[in-house]
Formats: C-alpha cells, structure tokens, sequence
C-alpha cells in the first residue's frame, strides 16, 4: 500500500484590538476565510443586532451599556461608537422591532422607540414588562423576536444547580411575550442556561445553546445544543444533562422519559453562547443553513477550553459534525479573546463579538 500525504490547507489572520503588540492573536479559519477588525473600542461587548441601514446595537453585561456603532463610508469599518444607555442593569439581550430597539436587563425588558432616528439624542425609553426574577446568577438575559412576532426572553437558573421550577415555573425556562409584554407564557423548561438562540431558515424551529452545571469535573457534563420545534418541552435541567448523565443530587427525581435529548453535546464547560444559522451568499454552499456557534471559553477547568467558533453541520434535524471553525484566542492558558455574539450582515459576512478584547470582528470568505 502506498502512503497518502494529506494536505490541510487553512487560513491565518493576525488580529488585534489594541495597540499593545502582546494581545495579538492568530486566528485559525478554514482556506479562503479571512477575520479583521470590524470595531476594537466596544467595552464589554454582548448581544449584537444590527438594523436595516447598518447601524449595529451592542449589548453589555458587566458595563452597564447599550452601544451605537456607525459606519459612515461603508467600508465595513466603524467610525463611530455611541453610547445610547448606560447604568443599566446587566443590559445584555438586544433586538429590533419596528424600528425599536428592545433590551433585556436581569429583571425587566425596555424599548427605545425609533432609535435609528434618536440614538444620538440621549434616548429615552418605556419599560415594557419588570417583574422578572431578580437573581443576578444567570439572570442577564439573550433575547430575540421569534418568526411568529413574539420577544422569546430566557430565564436561567437562579444557581449552578438547583430545582426551583416548583417556586416559579419561569426559572430555567425560555419564555415569551408579544412586544407589548402581554400574553406571557413559558415556551420551553428544563434549560439551565441558554445565552444564544436562533431559528431554522426553511422551518422555523427553535434551536438554542444551554450551558452545562459545574462542578462535576472537568468533563462532565457537557454543553448542549437543542431544538425545540414545538411548545412544552422540557430539556432536563436539574435532573438530566446531556444525553443520559443523571444529576448525582437530583437525577432520582426525574423521570427521563420525558426529557428532550440535545441534537449535539457540546465541549464540556465550552461555555457555548450565541448560535447563527448561516443564510447568506457570501460562504461556500456547504455552509448554507448549518449553524455557528460562538463559545465564550471555559472559566474553572483546570485545562481551558472553549474561546473559539464552532460549527454544527446538519443533515435534517440530525447533527452530523462538531467541529472548530475559527480558533487562536486560546494559546496553552493564554486567552486573548472571548467569542459571545454572531451576527450576519447582509452581504453574507458574519460579525463576532469579543467582550473580553472590547471588538467586534467581521469573517469574509473570497
């Protein structure tokens, strides 16, 4: 049998979002990707929604933020980053509606009406519903309008792991509301912690990240990604992680039979954050309807892991592949950077926000 050399060929870029020439990072990408700076003055950016005339609105947890970027000449990179909020209340979620901006704080959602036209204004804004839980462990919140008109507002888990559902059924839950807050419903239950989700283009289904418990070791349990293609589901949390790993306080309690399993387990502690299914025409069609997913990095493993972009190739609703996209802002125990949010433009590049590099980079293919 002759031997057979086999040729990965992949792209490189060098990045950085500072002066400071020790923050570079060499991002790992597939052949014909390329990744630069799109912003690198967004301190602590989160969330990312960008509107019809290509004014991107940032997100923040730990700042207290809501950020304007403006790029002015169209060259795809900002001139202008305008603070719209601050002081909130871990302001993570954004999205649009009709032309307002809607933000989600640990215990209530807010609207800036019109905001295209009054971002430089010091907006004001309407509180559109607050009685939210309170808890600040895992209570900044990922929101996004679904293709049925409705805001679909998560609430985590008030702990690292607990079962309090039966005190308040909106606890470790996807919700959801119209715009104007009434008709409030639990979507989905038993999801610790979903900080990204996204809709399939051609079905519509509900697919979402959720963060696994710690404390079990460094690999154990794994995150997860789900879908949700109907109402009422529950995804197992407290009692189920993963496929089939028993919580050891509370996985007697459960009954797995009623669990919806992940579509894919996910890296252990990857901290798996914002998903996007690709539908634009800039990737190669292989590309078309998968989903990204930005993984913050982990946080107490002894050994990181996480701190990139991966990808989740379908066939159906089944997963058929995990495999890294993009990584390099995790060199040994090295972290230059945090992946959170993924955000499409539309010529078909993709955005990616950083909120440990304060950036907000953009990924061409050519």
């Amino acid at each position: 049998m002759k031997n057979v050399l086999i040729i990965l060929i992949v792209s490189f870029s060098i990045i950085s979002c500072n002066s400071d020439s020790n923050s570079q990072s060499v991002i790992n990408l597939p052949a014909g990707f390329k990744i630069e700076i799109y912003s690198s003055n967004v301190p602590n950016a989160r969330s990312m929604v960008l509107s019809e005339n290509g004014i991107l609105f940032v997100g923040t947890r730990n700042a207290g933020n809501i950020y304007a970027l403006v790029d002015n000449d169209k060259d795809y990179k900002v001139d202008e980053v305008i603070t719209i909020a601050s002081g909130l209340d871990m302001p993570n979620g954004v999205d649009l509606k009709d032309g307002d901006l809607y933000v989600a704080e640990v215990s209530r959602i807010i609207k800036f009406e019109n905001i295209e036209n009054t971002f430089r204004d010091n907006p004001s804004y309407t509180v559109v519903r607050d009685d939210f839980p309170t808890d600040r462990s895992h209570g900044w919140k990922f929101i996004k309008f679904g293709p049925d008109g409705k805001l679909y507002v998560p609430v985590g888990a008030p702990c690292n792991i607990c079962l309090k559902e039966n005190e308040d059924i909106r606890y470790a839950s996807i919700t959801r509301m119209n715009s104007d807050g009434s008709e409030f419903e639990v979507f989905a239950r038993g999801i610790r912690n979903t900080v990204g989700f996204d809709w399939h283009p051609n079905t519509s289904e509900l697919w979402f990240t959720d963060n696994g418990r710690d404390m079990l070791g460094d690999n154990l349990p794994p995150d997860e990604l789900n879908r949700a293609p109907v109402q009422g589901l529950h995804f197992g949390y407290p009692f189920l992680h993963g496929k089939n790993i028993l919580d050891p306080e509370f996985g007697s309690q459960g009954d797995t039979s009623l669990y919806t399993r992940p579509v894919q387990e996910l890296g252990p502690h990857v901290a798996a954050l914002g998903i996007e299914f690709y539908s634009g025409q800039m990737f190669p069609s292989e590309y078309q309807n998968q989903i990204f997913i930005a993984e913050h990095g982990s946080w107490n493993r002894s050994q990181k892991i996480g701190y990139r972009i991966s990808l989740v190739r379908l066939e159906g609703n089944n997963s058929v592949s995990y495999e890294t996209f993009a990584d390099g802002w995790l060199n040994g125990d090295t972290v230059s950077g945090r992946p959170v949010d993924i955000e499409l433009m539309p010529d078909g590049s993709m955005l990616v926000s950083d909120d440990y590099a304060d950036c907000i980079y953009r990924i061409t293919y050519k």
